[in-house]
């Protein structure tokens, strides 16, 4: 999308990305069992929605202290001496955007979707998800030649 290349550093911000995009998501479905088993709010929209405004402060914050300790990495470019920072900032700075909109939107649905009332652990709950979503979109090596 920028016209960079696959490089070392652009490899480690999406390590960085992933992780990041994983713990947000883990604590949004954590805190949302919190609620359903501790607060004894029903499992339902209003359960959904309330677990995703409370964690919504928690996920900008990270989101915003990573983005603007990577700003000047972007804005500086490619200058000498940067040749690994630039590419990892842009990937991270771009993966926030993409992954915060990811966490604060498209998690809550499919765990409004797809996730059981009373589930314990919010691994069993994202680990269902993606064995849910790898059946509606095969890999390419289960397309037929």
């Amino acid at each position: 999308m920028t016209g960079g290349v696959l490089s070392l550093g652009s490899l480690v911000g999406f390590l960085t990305v992933m992780g990041i995009a994983a713990r947000n998501g883990i604590l949004l479905i954590s805190h949302c069992q919190h609620l359903e088993r501790n607060e004894d709010e029903a499992f339902g929209r209003a359960l959904v929605l309330r677990g995703a405004a409370e964690r919504l402060s928690p996920i900008l914050m990270t989101t915003l202290a990573t983005g603007l300790a990577l700003v000047p990495l972007v804005v500086m470019g490619n200058i000498p001496g940067h040749e690994i920072e630039h590419p990892m900032a842009v990937v991270i700075l771009g993966g926030l955007v993409t992954s915060t909109l990811l966490n604060l939107f498209i998690v809550p649905s499919l765990y409004l979707r797809f996730a059981k009332a009373g589930s314990r652990d919010p691994r069993e709950a994202l680990t269902f998800l993606f064995r849910r979503f790898r059946r509606v979109v095969p890999s390419r090596a289960q397309e037929p030649s």
